[in-house]
């Protein structure tokens, strides 16, 4: 698989939400973007408050800027606050840096990004890791 397909995306979609159901989370945000930052796919479960969308999309366009999950940019950040800073602002402020943020892998291909939020972002985190594994993908997570 070379590109993330609708197909693929909705199936990270729906596994991502199940978990958060199955776990009892507050209501979440899921956005998954393909590797070249387009949005393929957002969903908003009933009850979410207000920039829910706009931390989820955050989270994933961040993950697939510098590279890494939205964990290991959380742990950057604490160590080098100037540069993410630096960077967040080059971004035009679009980066979320806390957990929730997820690379999508095929083997080693990027294919893209879910970005999660609603519940803590250790929670997001693990709803972004059930989809992308649900869809039989390797979630990278740091």
């Amino acid at each position: 698989m070379a590109d993330l397909t609708l197909d693929t995306a909705r199936k990270i979609l729906d596994a991502a939400l199940a978990k958060g159901v199955e776990k009892k989370f507050k209501p979440l945000v899921v956005t998954i973007l393909d590797a070249r930052g387009a949005v393929k796919v957002t969903a908003a479960q009933d009850g979410t408050s207000l920039m829910r969308a706009e931390i989820a999309h955050g989270k994933a366009y961040g993950a697939l800027a510098l590279g890494m999950g939205s964990r290991a940019l959380f742990q950057r950040a604490q160590e080098q606050a100037y540069f993410v800073d630096a960077v967040n602002t080059l971004a035009q402020g679009r980066m979320v840096p806390v957990p929730g943020g997820v690379l999508i892998m095929d083997g080693s291909t990027l294919l893209g990004a879910v970005g999660v939020s609603g519940d803590t972002s250790d929670n997001d985190e693990i709803c972004a890791v059930a989809g992308i594994e649900a869809a039989g993908l390797k979630a990278n997570a740091s």
